[in-house]
């Protein structure tokens, strides 16, 4: 038996079957060329297909781990376009004459070297995705495939690292846990490894690879971060047991589905789930969710080469509403720029994407992609109970233009013959600070609000959520945020609205009495804090 520890980045346990990570590594030699010029068309060529790729490992990350889990490859496009690291591949090209394929691994050593020898830990993590981004162009420019895991069935994947692409890129339903020997807690694998609930210890050391094959049994304690390779009987019979105090635990919570969420002294409050697709709504049902609170549109957008059409929309709004059976499904409009980007868009890269253009500056400013996405959601609303809700607004003037496309939407479906419900209700999320400051004139315009706590931590504190380096400056309990979400739901209830929580703070159960103090009339989560959150409730006395 051999033990090794690292650092845990997902509690839970899992034991099972080693899967050794292989890569098909492009060999890269040094290749005297001619043409400079024929050599950089080569790597324009590759990196937009590298851009095309993790545009769709950006789609596969937002319905499994989100919005803020995906947000990785936006990093990881904006790295291929920086232009140090680009002048600095040409520069090797032009001045040394040498294949492209050269230049990139090159450039990749000097900065990821660069980034490693930094005294911070968010630096040095970058080494990693400057690496990864390089061996994606590197792939693309000798045309080999893609990273690949070689398991079969349920396995415990270990590697020497895995770049955030390769996690995302694996099976879920066919990964255990996954073991690394580099890496740090602040590198985006790890945030990824918490996001997709896999249990995941990193930083594990080199030398455990060396006792390491294919079918070895092994054990991973993503609690304490201590493996174990071949256990023997009294260490396997320990964790067997504590695999099963958790799975009691989660048969406790199982207990909860179709309980109220109802405190102990009978306040009662919503409990919604956030999915970032269609494929995410088997989790929202198994959950037992009251509703779906927030569902991202622009999944649609981002899968494909051009906008999506009325009916490409129709068809998702309807099965999603019509899968739900007559729960409310609030359904966000389109929110891309910036940092999600869809080159057909044609949108102009940003020095400050958190402020640009984006959301629903682009849909105002863009009726006619605007008037597409309305319609399809009211011809969609006669199939359930639809909630439409518009992110990063932050005036009056705003929400007039948004109701009045609203109305001639419905004037032109009307005219049409085409049916669509009256009972829609319309919604806005609160997450700049301009929102929630004059909510009390925003409140009597919309039916509901929904807080993106995300996004207003962020500009309230001036602190880059992506930015873990920022994290003990990103004081999320942070009392002008507290403020501005008591405002908010203040002022909701004195106009006849009703406010709920749609950001990662509604999952934070050190504050859902807090929140239910506030009069939070709804909490939406992740699927898999549905239950979590009931119970935590169930257990709250408010008086």
């Amino acid at each position: 038996m051999y033990k090794y520890v690292g650092k845990g980045v997902f509690k839970a346990v899992a034991i099972g079957k080693v899967s050794v990570f292989k890569r098909n590594e492009a060999s890269v030699k040094r290749v005297h060329i001619s043409d400079t010029e024929h050599e950089k068309e080569r790597l324009a060529c590759a990196k937009r297909r590298s851009i095309k790729q993790l545009k769709q490992i950006y789609e596969k990350a937002l319905k499994e781990v989100g919005e803020t889990g995906a947000q990785i490859f936006d990093v990881h496009m904006l790295m291929i376009e920086d232009d140090d690291y680009n002048e600095s591949i040409d520069n090797i090209i032009e001045t040394q004459h040498v294949n492209a394929e050269y230049a990139v691994a090159v450039t990749a050593d000097n900065f990821a070297e660069m980034f490693s020898q930094v005294d911070d830990s968010y630096m040095q993590a970058r080494a990693a995705d400057i690496r990864d981004i390089s061996n994606r162009i590197i792939s693309n420019l000798s045309e080999e495939g893609e990273q690949e895991s070689t398991s079969t069935g349920r396995m415990i994947v270990c590697a020497d690292d895995l770049a955030p692409s390769e996690t995302v890129s694996l099976d879920k339903e066919r990964v255990l846990a996954f073991v690394t020997a580099h890496g740090s807690t602040n590198s985006h694998t790890a945030i990824l490894a918490r996001n997709m609930n896999i249990p995941a210890v990193i930083g594990v050391g080199e030398e455990f690879l060396a006792n390491l094959s294919d079918g070895t049994e092994m054990i991973v304690d993503g609690y304490t971060g201590e493996i174990y390779i071949e256990p023997d009987c009294d260490i396997r019979k320990k964790y067997e047991e504590k695999m099963q105090e958790d799975n009691e635990k989660k048969e406790l919570l199982y207990a909860l589905k179709g309980k109220d969420n109802v405190t102990l002294c009978g306040t009662s409050v919503e409990v919604y789930a956030n999915i970032g697709g269609v494929d995410n709504i088997a989790a929202v049902l198994m959950n037992d969710a009251g509703g779906i609170g927030l569902f991202r549109s622009e999944f649609l957008y981002l899968e494909g080469d051009d906008y999506p059409d009325e009916e490409k929309q129709f068809n998702a709004y309807r099965k999603v509403l019509e899968s739900m059976a007559g729960k409310k499904v609030i359904i966000r409009t389109l929110d891309i720029g910036a940092d999600k980007q869809a080159d057909y868009f044609h949108l102009d890269k940003e020095e400050n994407p958190a402020l640009g253009f984006r959301a629903i500056r682009i849909c105002l400013s863009n009726p006619s992609i605007f008037k597409t996405q309305l319609r399809a959601l009211y011809r969609a609303s006669v199939y359930g109970r639809l909630g439409i809700m518009f992110p990063m607004v932050t005036s009056e003037s705003e929400v007039e233009r948004i109701k009045e496309m609203c109305e001639e939407v419905k004037r032109e479906l009307k005219g049409s013959g085409i049916e669509y419900s009256d009972t829609v209700e319309l919604g806005i999320m609160i997450e700049t600070p301009a929102a929630a400051i004059i909510s009390d004139r925003l409140a009597p315009m919309v039916d509901f609000f929904s807080i993106g706590t995300n996004d207003l931590t962020q500009y309230v504190l001036a602190c880059d959520r992506q930015n873990p380096k920022l994290d003990e400056f990103c004081d999320t309990h942070h009392e002008a945020i507290m403020r501005l979400i008591k405002i908010t739901v203040d002022n909701a209830h004195q106009y006849g609205a009703w406010a709920g929580i749609c950001g990662e703070l509604a999952a934070d159960m050190s504050l859902t009495e807090t929140f239910l103090r506030m009069g939070i009339d709804e909490l939406s989560v992740s699927p898999g804090y549905v239950l979590k959150l009931r119970d935590t409730i169930r257990h709250i006395k408010l008086i």
